[in-house]
Parts: C-alpha cells; structure tokens; sequence
C-alpha cells in the first residue's frame, strides 16, 4: 500500500468515478446507495474534496469495491498460483496422509489453508487449533470420518 497521503489522494478520485462508472450508476444513484450527497459524491470524484474514512467505507460499499485495493498504487492482478511441488509438505504427521501449507507464512494462526492427501485408511490425529478456531474441510473425492473429543 503506498505510504505517501499525497499518492493515496491523487488516486481517489479516478478510481472512484472508475468503479461507479464500471456498475453503470449515475452520481445520484451512488448517492442514494451510500448515503453520501451527489454533491459530496461528485466533489471527490473531482479531487476537490477528500472523504472521511466513514464516507469513503459508505462509497466502497455502495460500489461494492475493495477498500484496500482503492489506496494500493499497484492495480496488477493479485492472484497467487501455488504449484504444488513448489509448497511445503509435511509427512510426518499422521499415517498415510500428506499435508500441504498453502496459505503464506504471515498468516499462521490467523487464516491457514491445507491440502490434505489421504491414502485409503489413512490417519491423522492432531491437536485442536487455539480456543475459538474454525476449521472447515472439503472432501473432493471419497469419504472421511472426522473425530474431535468424543465427537464424530
């Protein structure tokens, strides 16, 4: 994200005009999705005037854009292809399982996604994750009996 207010400013408005212009809707009809005037609306598209953040948060909802993505200076796609040779594996943690990290280091604890590989019979008993984590599994193919406490 660009460190510079001055840089974050000077892309507001033209992205902003792009976004609204990109869903097809008038000034009014974004004004009456955000509950920004169309003369506030049409202020910033212009840069003669900078939103609040409380005002630029209504907008992005109204045009259903990403916050974020309106202060990066960088528009490049942000998709990330893991191959998986090119991935941790760790095979040690179970029997006949293999497991893969596909979510980036610096989200560890907070959003980690695995591939998880079984053979037939396969195993894995692990330690749950920290009080109040979700886990959430999807079998491609075959079946799967998950156990926690007593649960099954």
């Amino acid at each position: 994200m660009m460190e510079n207010s001055d840089a974050i400013l000077s892309l507001l408005p033209n992205r902003l005009k792009d976004a609204r212009r990109d869903k097809q809707l008038s000034l009014d009809a974004v004004a009456k999705l955000s509950g920004v005037s169309r003369s506030m609306v049409s202020q910033i598209e212009r840069g003669e005037s900078s939103p609040t953040i409380s005002t630029l948060w209504n907008l992005t909802k109204a045009l259903q854009v990403d916050f974020a993505g309106l202060l990066e200076d960088d528009q490049e796609s942000r998709v990330e292809v893991l191959r998986s040779g090119d991935v941790p594996a760790i095979d040690n943690h179970g029997t006949g399982c293999s497991i893969r990290i596909l979510s980036p280091p610096e989200e560890a604890g907070r959003h980690e996604v695995y591939d998880l590989q079984f053979k037939q019979d396969g195993v894995l008993d692990s330690l749950p994750h920290a009080q109040g984590a979700r886990e959430h599994l999807t079998v491609i193919a075959g079946h799967l009996t998950v156990t926690s406490g007593d649960a099954v």
